[in-house]
C-alpha cells in the first residue's frame, strides 16, 4: 500500500486535503470502518464534470450465520423481495460508462432492446478474454475512486442513509490506498421503502439472469472456508480482506473475528472506535495498549462493553474517571495496565470493582493505590514506584510486589496480613522486608505455599515458621546463614528451595521427605552438603570453590552434575535411580570415588560417569555391571586402570599418557583405541564384542592377553616389543581376525609367524619395516592371504618369494606391497610374469630395479651388470612367459626407482586391465615403450633423464610430463600420435616441448 499502508476511520466529507496531510505523518495504521476499494489518483473523463464524492452504504440485518459469505447473502439483506444479486455484465458495463454518478441514469433511458444487445456483447467479450487488472499506482481512464457506476447501477436507496452511517472518500493524495470494514448502527432511524427498492431491483434482476450462468465471475469459496481462513487474521488484515467483495465483506463481518479486539499500538479514532463497539456488543478480549487517549475510546464505549472480561491497557495516562467506569463492566475479570501514569499524580488511584479477579498493574508511575475488589484472587504490582498501598481483597490468594522500591516494609506488611487466604507472595528486590515482616506475614498468612524474597539484605529467615510453603526462594540473601537452614526445615512439604548467591552460606543439611528441587549456585563458603529427600530429581550445584563433602540420598535422582568442583574430595551417594554423573574437573577426587560407582556403592542404574581431568586418579578400578559409557580424558596421573564392566560400549582415554597397565575383563567394548597411551606395558583385555582393536604407537607394550572371539582388525604398529608368546595367544584367542598389522614389530619372528595358522580368515597382512629374512611360515599359515605388505624388509632375498611364483604359494594374493625392499630385478621379472593374480602391486623405492621389461624377448641392456641377468633367463623361459595367460594387473607403482633407465611393456604381456602406471620421480628413467590397450592414467613426472618415449594406448586419458627437461617436443608428437583419448596433458617445466603441441 501506498504511504505505508495506512487504514482510516470514517471521517465526514467535509474534512479537507490539509487534514489528510497532517494525518499521513502518523506511521501507525488504524483500521478503517469501510467496504470500499479507493483508488487515490484515479481521474474521471474530461468531459463529464466530476463525481460529488461517493456515499455508498449498506444497512445490515441481524447476523445469519447460514447464509454468510454466500454469493447469496445479499438477497436475504432486506425482508421484502430480494436485491438482485451483482452481475458481472452490470460490473461491464459500468466501466464503459462516462464514469460520473449520473451515468446509471442515462442507462436507464435506454430501451429494453438496446439495453439486452449491450449485455449480449459484453457477455461475448468476457468469454473470450479477461478483464484487465492495473496495479497499484496505475492510473485507469475510466474511474477514479469506487463508486456505484463501477457495478452498473447506483439504487437511489442508497442516499437515504443518515450522515453518520455512509462512507465518504474525502480528497487523498495520489497513488494511496483506502480500504476497510464498514460497520453501521442497527437502530430504526435509518429504515428505508423496501418496496420502491425492491422493484427496482427485480428488474435489473431480470435483465441480468439470462446469461449469468455464462458470465458471472465468482470466487466459489464455501463460507465454512473462508471462515476458516480468515481465523488467522487480525482485525487490520480483516479489514483489508472485506474491501474485496461483498462475500468476503459477509465473512469478514462475522461476529466469530471480532469478539477480541486487540487495537495494540494502533491509531484509532473515538467514532471508529465506538462504531466497533457498537456493532459487536459481544466483545470479550480488549487490548489499547499504546493506543492514543485509550482512557477516553473506553469511557466514550462503554455501554456497549457489558459483556468486557479481559481488558489491557498501557503507555498513556489513565485517570480516577476510568477506573471508575470500569464498575459498569459488570462481567470484567482480568485488568492489565502498563507502563502508564495513574491518576493525577496527588490523589490516591482507587480501583472498585466486584467482579474482578486478576488485576495487573506493572511498571506505573502512582502516588497511592487503593484496591478493593472482593473477588480479587491474583493481584501484580510489580515494578511500580508507589509509595503505599491498601488492599481490601479478602479472597487474594496470589500477590506480587517485585521491585516496587519505594515501598516501606510497614506497607507490605499491612497490605499481605490484609490478605488471610494469601498462598503466593513476591517481595524480591523490596530490600526493605525484614524477618519480622516475614513472621507476621507467617502468623496471618497461614496457608501461605509460595515464597520468593530473593535480594532482601535484611533477611535471614531466622525464627520464621511457614509449615505450609512449597516453594522458597531466598537468592541474593546476605543474612542467609547456616542457622537460616533450621528455620527451612520446619516447612516438612517444601518442594522447592533456592539459595544462589547467598554468601554467608557454609553448609546445607536437610531431610525432607518432599523435597523435588534445590539450587545452590556461587556460594563462596559453602563447603558441606548433606540431602535427604526420597523424591529429590534436581540438584544443581556450580561455582562453589570450597565445596569439600556431598552426601545425596534419593530414589528420584537420575542426573547429577558436580563440574568444576576444585575442594570436591568426599563423595557419599545413594541413588537407586542415578543414570548420569558428571564429575569433570574435580581435581580433589581420590580413588576412593572408584567405590562410589562400583556394584555396592550405591548407584546400581548408573550408565555413564565422566571424570575428566580429574587429575588426583591415580588408580581407578571399576566393577560396575549396568556403566555403558566411561570417560576418564585428561586424567594425567592415572596408571593403573582395572576395569570389570560387562555392558562397557565406549570408554575415551584420551590424554591419559602415563597409563603404564590396563585390564578390560570383562568389557562390552565392540571398538578400542590405546594407541594414545605410549607407556603401556601390560594389557589384558576380554571382550567377547570387541571387532577394532588399535594398538598403534604402544612401543613399551610387552605383555598382551587378548581374548577377543569376535575380533576381526588387530592393528599392533610400533610396538616394538611385542614378543611371539603375545602374538600366539592372541591368534589362539581370536581365530575371526582379518587384518593384522604388524608393521615395525620388530620382536616378532618365525614363531609368532607360524601361529598364524590359527587365523582362517586371514586376508590382510601387514609385516612392514621388520627383519624377517624367511617368509615361509606365512606362504605355509595363511594360503588364503588377499594383501601382503612388506615394504622396507631390507632383510628379504630373491629367493624369500620363491615360493610365490615358483610353488604358486598364496593363490588369492591380490596385493603385493615391495615398496623400498632389497628384492632384484629377477625376483620382480618372475612375480609379475607368473603371479597373474596380482591387481595392484607397489614396487616404490626399489633400488635393484634396473629395467622393467615385460612380453619382450629383450631381457638385458649393456648399461647393466652382467650378474643381472642370469644364465636361466634365455628365449626358451621368455616364450614360455610370453605364452602365460593374461594377467589382472591393474595398478603398477614404481615412485622413486633411483636406479631405473627402461620400461617397456609389449602388447604380447597380456596385461589387459592395466590402467594405471606410475613411474614418478625416476631420475634415470630414459626409454618409456608402453603398448597397454586399457591405460588410462601415466604418470612420468619429475624423470628428468627421459628421452625415449613410445605410447600406443588408445584409451589414454591423463598424461603427466611435469619436469621432463629432456623430451623432445618431436619425440612427444610421435608418442602421442596412437593416444586419441587423450584429455589430460602435463608438460609443465619442459623447456623442450614449448613450441606447437599436437593435437590428438
Amino acid at each position: 500500500m501506498a504511504d505505508g499502508g495506512r487504514m482510516k476511520g470514517v471521517e465526514g466529507s467535509g474534512e479537507g486535503a490539509g487534514q489528510d496531510e497532517e494525518r499521513d505523518e502518523d506511521a501507525r495504521e488504524e483500521p478503517e470502518l469501510a467496504l470500499s476499494l479507493g483508488r487515490r489518483g484515479w481521474h474521471l473523463p474530461p468531459q463529464p464534470p466530476p463525481a460529488p464524492a461517493l456515499r455508498w452504504s449498506m444497512v445490515f440485518s441481524a447476523w445469519d450465520p447460514d447464509a454468510s459469505g454466500s454469493s447469496r447473502a445479499a438477497e436475504r439483506i432486506w425482508d421484502s423481495p430480494p436485491v438482485p444479486p451483482l452481475r458481472f455484465p452490470d460490473m461491464w458495463r459500468g466501466v464503459r460508462a462516462d464514469g460520473d454518478a449520473g451515468g446509471a441514469g442515462e442507462t436507464e433511458e435506454h430501451n429494453d432492446d438496446e439495453e439486452e444487445d449491450e449485455i449480449e456483447d459484453g457477455d461475448r467479450d468476457l468469454q473470450n478474454k479477461r478483464p484487465k487488472v492495473r496495479g497499484f499506482g496505475e492510473e485507469s481512464p475510466q474511474h477514479s475512486g469506487v463508486n456505484a457506476s463501477f457495478f452498473g447501477f447506483e439504487p437511489p436507496h442508497l442516499n437515504a442513509f443518515a450522515e453518520h452511517d455512509h462512507l465518504k472518500l474525502s480528497h487523498c493524495p495520489e497513488n494511496e490506498l483506502d480500504f476497510g470494514l464498514s460497520l453501521f448502527s442497527n437502530d430504526g432511524g435509518n429504515e428505508i421503502q423496501r418496496e420502491t427498492n425492491n422493484q427496482e431491483a427485480g428488474g435489473l434482476e431480470k435483465s441480468g439472469d439470462r446469461n449469468a450462468e455464462g458470465v458471472a465471475i465468482r470466487m466459489d469459496l464455501s463460507d465454512d472456508l473462508l471462515h476458516l481462513i480468515f481465523s488467522f487474521l487480525c482485525q487490520k488484515d480483516l479489514c483489508r480482506a472485506g474491501a474485496a467483495c461483498k462475500q468476503w465483506q459477509s465473512a469478514c463481518i462475522h461476529e466469530d473475528f471480532w469478539k477480541c479486539l486487540k487495537f495494540e499500538n494502533t491509531r484509532i479514532s473515538l467514532q471508529n472506535f465506538v462504531n466497533i463497539c457498537h456493532r459487536y456488543q459481544n466483545v470479550t478480549d480488549l487490548n489499547l495498549s499504546g493506543v492514543s487517549d485509550a482512557d477516553l475510546l473506553v469511557m466514550d464505549a462503554i455501554t456497549f462493553l457489558r459483556h468486557l472480561k479481559t481488558l489491557t491497557m498501557g503507555k498513556g495516562h489513565l485517570g480516577e474517571a476510568f477506573f471508575q467506569t470500569l464498575a459498569e463492566c459488570p462481567l470484567l475479570n482480568t485488568l492489565t495496565v502498563s507502563d502508564a501514569s495513574l491518576g493525577s499524580g496527588i490523589q490516591e488511584v482507587t480501583v472498585n470493582h466486584d467482579g474482578l479477579r486478576e488485576l495487573q498493574i506493572v511498571k506505573c508511575r502512582v502516588l497511592r493505590v487503593s484496591i478493593r475488589c472482593p473477588q480479587l484472587q491474583l493481584l501484580s504490582l510489580r515494578r511500580t514506584g508507589m509509595a503505599h498501598v491498601s488492599l481490601n481483597c479478602p479472597q487474594l490468594l496470589e500477590l506480587d510486589f517485585q521491585s516496587c522500591h519505594k515501598l516501606s516494609d510497614t506497607a507490605i506488611r499491612q497490605a499481605a496480613t490484609a490478605c488471610p487466604l494469601l498462598a503466593s507472595l513476591d517481595m524480591s528486590s523490596c530490600s526493605c522486608v525484614t524477618d519480622e515482616t516475614l513472621r507476621e506475614i507467617a502468623s496471618a498468612c497461614q496457608n501461605l505455599s509460595v515464597l520468593d524474597a530473593s535480594n532482601c539484605p535484611n533477611i535471614s529467615f531466622e525464627s520464621v515458621k511457614l509449615p505450609m510453603l512449597i516453594d522458597l526462594r531466598l537468592s541474593s540473601c546476605e543474612g542467609i546463614t547456616s542457622a537460616s537452614i533450621g528455620a527451612i526445615y520446619y516447612s516438612r512439604i517444601l518442594e522447592a528451595l533456592q539459595l544462589d548467591n547467598c554468601s554467608l552460606l557454609t553448609s546445607v543439611s536437610l531431610d525432607m521427605p518432599h523435597l523435588r528441587n534445590i539450587s545452590l549456585v556461587h556460594l563462596r563458603k559453602f563447603a558441606d552438603l548433606n540431602l535427604r529427600s526420597p523424591v529429590l530429581s534436581y540438584i544443581k550445584v556450580s561455582r562453589c570453590s570450597v565445596l569439600r563433602c556431598v552426601s545425596i540420598t534419593s530414589n528420584a535422582l537420575q542426573k547429577l552434575v558436580l563440574q568444576k568442583q576444585e575442594s570436591l574430595s568426599s563423595l557419599s551417594l545413594q541413588c537407586h535411580n542415578l543414570i548420569d554423573v558428571d564429575l569433570s574437573d574435580c581435581e580433589s577426587l581420590t580413588n576412593e570415588i572408584c567405590e562410589v560407582f562400583s556394584d555396592g556403592g550405591g548407584c546400581p542404574m548408573l550408565r555413564s560417569l565422566i571424570l575428566d581431568n580429574c587429575e588426583s586418579l591415580c588408580v581407578v578400578g571399576l566393577n560396575n555391571s549396568s556403566l555403558v559409557n566411561l570417560s576418564l580424558a585428561g586424567c594425567r596421573s592415572m596408571t593403573f586402570l582395572k576395569l570389570a564392566c560387562p555392558r562397557l560400549q565406549m570408554v575415551n582415554l584420551d590424554g591419559c599418557d602415563h597409563l603404564e597397565r590396563a585390564s578390560f575383563c570383562p568389557v562390552g567394548l565392540e571398538s578400542l583405541n590405546l594407541g594414545i597411551c605410549p607407556k603401556l606395558t601390560v594389557l589384558h583385555i576380554e571382550a567377547p564384542n570387541m571387532s577394532i582393536l588399535e594398538l598403534k604407537g604402544c612401543g613399551v607394550l610387552s605383555q598382551s592377553s587378548i581374548n577377543c572371539p569376535r575380533l576381526t582388525s588387530l592393528d599392533a604398529s610400533f610396538c616394538r616389543q611385542l614378543m611371539d608368546d603375545s602374538l600366539s595367544r592372541t591368534a589362539e584367542a581370536c581365530p575371526l581376525i582379518e587384518h593384522l598389522i604388524l608393521s615395525s614389530c620388530l620382536s616378532i619372528d618365525i614363531t609368532g609367524l607360524s601361529s598364524l595358522n590359527c587365523l582362517h580368515m586371514l586376508a590382510l597382512l601387514d609385516l612392514s619395516y621388520t627383519f624377517l629374512i624367511n617368509l615361509k611360515p606365512v606362504f605355509d599359515s595363511c594360503p588364503q592371504l588377499k594383501v601382503l605388505k612388506l615394504s622396507a624388509c631390507k632383510y628379504l632375498s630373491d629367493s624369500s618369494l620363491d615360493p610365490l611364483y615358483r610353488e604358486c604359494a598364496l593363490p588369492m594374493l591380490t596385493e603385493l606391497d615391495l615398496s623400498y625392499s632389497s628384492i632384484g630385478q629377477t625376483a620382480i621379472e618372475e612375480l609379475l610374469a607368473c603371479c597373474t593374480n596380482l591387481v595392484n602391486v607397489n614396487l616404490n623405492g626399489c633400488t635393484n630395479l634396473h629395467e622393467l621389461v615385460c612380453g619382450s624377448d629383450y631381457c638385458s641392456s649393456v648399461d647393466m651388470p652382467i650378474d643381472v641377468c642370469p644364465s636361466y633367463s634365455a628365449p626358451d623361459k621368455t616364450k614360455e612367459i610370453n605364452e602365460s595367460p593374461y594377467s589382472l594387473l591393474e595398478v603398477l607403482n614404481c615412485t622413486g626407482c633411483p636406479n631405473i633407465k627402461k620400461v617397456v611393456i609389449s602388447s604380447v604381456a597380456n596385461y589387459l586391465n592395466l590402467s594405471k602406471i606410475n613411474l614418478n620421480l625416476s631420475a634415470h628413467l630414459k626409454e618409456v615403450d608402453l603398448k597397454c590397450s586399457n591405460l588410462y592414467n601415466l604418470n612420468l613426472s619429475n624423470c628428468s633423464s627421459l628421452e625415449i618415449l613410445k605410447l600406443d594406448c588408445p584409451r589414454l586419458a591423463n598424461l603427466q610430463l611435469l619436469a621432463c627437461t629432456m623430451l623432445q617436443e618431436e619425440e612427444l608428437e610421435s608418442a602421442l600420435s596412437f593416444c586419441g583419448s587423450l584429455e589430460i596433458l602435463n608438460v609443465h617445466s619442459c623447456p623442450k616441448t614449448a613450441g606447437r603441441l599436437p593435437n590428438p
